[in-house]
């Protein structure tokens, strides 16, 4: 009797488990979804030297967050608008915030509120999350 009990248990137990995975998901909202967005080839510039003599340079391989992932066509859309400004807060910063860690932080805020402002001039929307730097070299 004890096995018949069980066996009835376990053919219950199945049948709950089969009916729990064939019912349908509950609907997702409509979260955004974010994604990266980044640029090919790295981006290289000058920027200011304490010494007028000579031009020091940075190499940069950047990753934009987008906020979601229907804006990403106008990110490409715009790729030259943005590299502009990104090209011109590197050239316009001082050798000793480069090469700072505190420099570069700063650097990456100034090109987050600048692509932020441009965007939602262009576009209305201010698409970009946030800067990431994966790849920063100067000399």
């Amino acid at each position: 009797m004890k096995n018949f009990t069980a066996l009835i248990l376990l053919f219950c137990s199945t049948l709950v488990m089969a009916q729990e995975a064939a019912a349908p998901a509950a609907p997702a909202t409509n979260k955004a979804k974010v994604v990266y967005y980044g640029f090919d080839p790295d981006i290289v510039t000058n920027y200011v030297t304490t010494g007028q003599k000579s031009l020091g340079y940075v190499r940069v391989t950047m990753e934009l967050m987008i906020k979601d992932e229907k804006f990403l066509p106008l990110v490409e859309h715009h790729e030259p608008m943005i590299l502009n400004a990104i090209v011109g807060v590197f050239g316009k910063e001082q050798e000793d915030s480069i090469k700072s860690l505190t420099g570069r932080e700063e650097i990456r805020l100034k090109i987050l509120n600048q692509l932020n402002e441009l965007m939602k001039k262009e576009t209305g929307a201010a698409v970009v999350q946030d800067v990431l730097f994966t790849k920063y070299l100067y000399q």
